[in-house]
Order: C-alpha cells, then sequence, then structure tokens
C-alpha cells in the first residue's frame, strides 16, 4: 500500500478502521489491515471523512471586499449594486489570482469539491474565461463546477441568454437562472421554462438562485419542480437559497413539498448568507430567513449547505470552512438532535457530492483516495469544534497537514475528557 490511514473513525459509526490507498484509489478499509504502507498515519480514533463540497459558491467575486467600496449597509441589494459597479473594472489577472488564493485556502480545509456560479452578463465573458483558467489549474486538487449564473437577470438583462448559451459552449458545466430577479412573476416563470428546455436539450444540470427574498409569494421553485418533472430531468436540478419558503404558509409548504420530492430537486441552504442578508426589513420578530431544512430533510428532499460568499461585496467576512457553513446550518435549523446534527455535517460532505454528480466519492475500496482526518472523534465534534485539518489527502497524495489541537473535550462515543491540565 502507498498509504495506510489506522485505527480511524468514520462517519457512519465505525471504529477502529485502516484505510489502504495504493495510488490514487482506495484499496481496502476494514479493521486491522494487515499489509504495511509506505506512509502510515495513526488517526488515533480521529474521524476520516470524505472531503468537504460546497454546493454553492461565487468564486468570481471572492475576496473582493472593499472593492470597489465597502457594502455599508450589508445588505443583498447593495451587494448586487456593488459588485455591478466592480464588474466593468474586472481584470481577468486579477480575478485569476483572488480565486488561486481562495482555492489554496479551500484545500487547507479539506474542501476539494466546488460548485461555483460565474456572472455572465457581462458581454466580455471575462469571469468565465478566468474562471476555466483557475479549474483547469487546480484541477490536480478540487473538482470544480462552472454555473452559467445570469446575475441581472435571463431576461432582463440583455443579451443574457446568448451570453450563457456561449459560457456553456466554452465548457461552464451547469445552467444557472434568478427567476425572482426578473422584472414580473411571469417572467420569472418564463425564465424558468427557458433554462430548464436548454439544459434538458444539451444533456446538462441546472442550479438556480430560486426565491431568494423574504416575499411568501415568490414561489418559483414550484415552477422549477413542475419544469424538472416535466422535462425528465429529475436528479439533475438544484434550486439555491429557497429563502421565501421560510415566510411561506404551512398550508401551501404541505403542498409544496411533496411536488418538491416527486420532482427530484435537491435544495441548497446558504446558512451564513441566508441569515445575514434575509429579514432586513423586520423590526420584530425578525425572520431567519434560511429556507425550512427539517421539514425538507423529512420530505425526503436532498439539502446541502453552500458557503455562497467569502469576503465579497456581499458578505465581508468567511474562511472556506465548510465546518463553520455547518455550525451556523445547525444553529439556525434549530437542528440540535443528535441525529439532526449529523444530517448538517452531510451536507457539507456526502448531500452536496450526490447533488453534484461527484464520481468516486466515499470511503470505500474503489473510491477515490480523497480524504480528511479531522482532530475530532466523530461529525458532532467535528462540527462543535471546526476541527483542524490533521491531514488532507488528494488522489493519495498528502496535500495538508496540521498538528492535534491541544484542548479536546470527546463527547461521541467515549467517556468524556479533557486533554489538558492547569498548571497552579
Amino acid at each position: 500500500m502507498d498509504l495506510v490511514i489506522r485505527n480511524a473513525s468514520l462517519a457512519d459509526g465505525r471504529r477502529g478502521i485502516d484505510i489502504g490507498v495504493l495510488g490514487e484509489r482506495i484499496a481496502a478499509v476494514e479493521p486491522c489491515l494487515s499489509v504495511q504502507g509506505a506512509r502510515e498515519i495513526d488517526a488515533a480514533g480521529d474521524l476520516v471523512t470524505p472531503p468537504f463540497v460546497d454546493a454553492h459558491f461565487h468564486m468570481d467575486a471572492t475576496l473582493s471586499y472593499g472593492l470597489p467600496r465597502v457594502n455599508e449597509s450589508g445588505t443583498l441589494l447593495e451587494g448586487i449594486a456593488l459588485w455591478g459597479e466592480l464588474k466593468p473594472q474586472l481584470a481577468q489577472e486579477a480575478l485569476v489570482e483572488r480565486a488561486l488564493h481562495y482555492c489554496d485556502w479551500a484545500v487547507a480545509r479539506g474542501l476539494l469539491a466546488i460548485r461555483t456560479h460565474v456572472d455572465i452578463c457581462d458581454d466580455r465573458l471575462l469571469a468565465v474565461e478566468a474562471l476555466l483558467e483557475v479549474k483547469r489549474r487546480v484541477a490536480p486538487y478540487i473538482d470544480m463546477q462552472l454555473v452559467a449564473f445570469p446575475q441581472d437577470g435571463l431576461l432582463r438583462s440583455p443579451g443574457a441568454f446568448d451570453n450563457l448559451k456561449r459560457a456553456v459552449g466554452m465548457g461552464v458545466d451547469v445552467v444557472g437562472g434568478i427567476p425572482h430577479f426578473e422584472r414580473t412573476m411571469a417572467q420569472g416563470a418564463e425564465s424558468v421554462r427557458l433554462l430548464c428546455e436548454f439544459a434538458a436539450e444539451r444533456g446538462l444540470r441546472v442550479d438556480m438562485h430560486c426565491d431568494e427574498t423574504d416575499d411568501p409569494l415568490s414561489r418559483h421553485i414550484e415552477t422549477l419542480a413542475y419544469e424538472t418533472w416535466r422535462l425528465g430531468l429529475q436528479g439533475r436540478v438544484a434550486g439555491s437559497h429557497l429563502t421565501s419558503m421560510h415566510s411561506m404558509d404551512n398550508y401551501y409548504v404541505s403542498k409544496l413539498l411533496p411536488l418538491i420530492k416527486e420532482s427530484g430537486v435537491a435544495a441548497i441552504a446558504n446558512p451564513l448568507i441566508n441569515i445575514t442578508l434575509q429579514g432586513r426589513h423586520d423590526t420584530y420578530p425578525r425572520r431567519r430567513g434560511m429556507t425550512r431544512v427539517p421539514e425538507l430533510l423529512a420530505a425526503g428532499v436532498d439539502v446541502a449547505f453552500g458557503h455562497d460568499c467569502v469576503m465579497d461585496p456581499w458578505y465581508g467576512l468567511g474562511s472556506g470552512d465548510m465546518l463553520e457553513v455547518a455550525h451556523m446550518g445547525l444553529h439556525v435549523a434549530q437542528m440540535t438532535g443528535q441525529e439532526a446534527m449529523r444530517q448538517c455535517f452531510l451536507a457539507v460532505t456526502e448531500t452536496p457530492a450526490r447533488i453534484l454528480g461527484i464520481e468516486g466519492y466515499g470511503i470505500r475500496p474503489g473510491c477515490n483516495a480523497d480524504l480528511v482526518l479531522l482532530d475530532a472523534s466523530g461529525p458532532v465534534e467535528a462540527i462543535r469544534l471546526r476541527a483542524a485539518r490533521r491531514a488532507v489527502v488528494r488522489r493519495g497524495r498528502i496535500v495538508a497537514e496540521a498538528p492535534r489541537a491541544a484542548v479536546r473535550l470527546h463527547l461521541e462515543g467515549r467517556p468524556a475528557a479533557v486533554d489538558f491540565r492547569m498548571e497552579r
């Protein structure tokens, strides 16, 4: 074996597991593996997981905080206006540099798969060219999908549909949309139909910013579910944000949830951003804004969490840590039961991998040897501590390492113990 990780805990609850890697693939997953590895790591009971997956991000804007000015109000609309001011000033080299810098952060945090939306409303398609170059450069480390995203509205922005088609022709992977930003509800529904028909014709996946608003009458997710069902796109479509669902009445949602499930549409919530940008017109009580994650899960809908923004016109914080995203999602959705907390871990690992259609993902013989060793005994503790990444493995090669933390409190599957003694 080229690499053996011994005495690992897995997210499904198995403990004392050895993982053998041969070349770029996992060759064995079993207790007390008898073969030796050219390199061996003692997990010492810590959690080994497949890599983190970010199902929703905007890499063309990342690390642009303060350009051309700071979002003083912190609102979604000022962020969109700021991005409009910044677009004419964008330079391809700077876009590539910022994105590559972020990718360094991502790899160090075990984030090895990212779906990023790229604005196609600039006729130059400068950001598309930049992120295609970034995708090429980071391919040895990160699985990256690009979404052709008409930020200013498919029908509202002149030439947007033509630009989207050009972007797909250049190699962009996924069809995006933003129906709630069109001029009317009718135009929003029309944009969903046009985009889904285009995706069906080209055999592409769909991921739409959908109903990112506090307006309970913004119901484009219903149209997206219908078009997905009508065109046979089941399993290839995701609705991102879906924040209006937080404000909808329960009777309507009782109809909507089965429609989403039947259509095979997945949901992608963005906890850090949804809790920050939504509810801005409220005084008190103030709405949380994030979509109905527990209810969607109970209905059998795949739900992933995305980071969405890091240091850009919409959000001046963030670090590329998907455990921070899971931590916020757990709190906002009040998912503090044991199984619910584990579902939040799955929302940044296995579930988004399934939504993105990543091949060879998982910890089974034959899967890609993409692994993260966390300084935690299990998924809940990993979220609680935003655990250090002791090792990040990409295709069998260790690409990042960090020491174990000095202070740890183990609460998953072991008696409570503190690895810390205060000097007196």
